[in-house]
């Protein structure tokens, strides 16, 4: 079982805390009485999703043995603003894969698994939100360039 703890620190600052010690900082902007010292709770749920479906698309594009070099996903969020509770109605997540000959037909399969199958954030949102995704594939520069972490 997964556990975290969230601990006010003040004003609309919260600290999120996982079991193991790793932290992060939830805070308001300064117009919600905040000091905006952090994301937006909903921010971090973004983070989040970005984060489960990357998480997959690495892992099956390895699988594929495409050369992988580097993965960002760009999320975009569009809140309900006429009623509470103000959720997500539409998320766009935009992937930009990073390598040397990567398929884009491979990196396409590999964002539909995850939205489909694996990712578990995305699995919690209702019918009520709207997700779409798009993609681009770059070619690597040079060899042994590597945009993300150290292979």
């Amino acid at each position: 079982m997964d556990t975290a703890r969230v601990l006010w620190t003040g004003k609309r600052q919260f600290v999120g805390r996982d079991e193991v010690g790793h932290s992060f900082v939830m805070d308001a902007p300064v117009e919600s009485h905040g000091e905006g010292g952090g994301m937006r709770p909903l921010q971090v749920f973004l983070c989040g999703l970005g984060g489960c479906t990357g998480m997959d698309v690495v892992s099956i594009l390895e699988k594929k043995r495409q050369d992988v070099r580097g993965l960002e996903v760009r999320i975009e969020g569009e809140q309900r603003l006429d009623d509470y509770p103000r959720i997500y109605t539409k998320v766009l997540l935009h992937f930009v894969v990073t390598g040397y000959g990567v398929s884009p037909e491979a990196v396409a399969r590999a964002i539909d698994l995850s939205e489909e199958k694996y990712c578990s954030v995305g699995g919690m949102l209702g019918p009520q939100v709207e997700v779409s995704t798009s993609y681009e594939v770059l070619e690597a520069h040079e060899p042994g360039y590597a945009p993300g972490p150290p292979r």
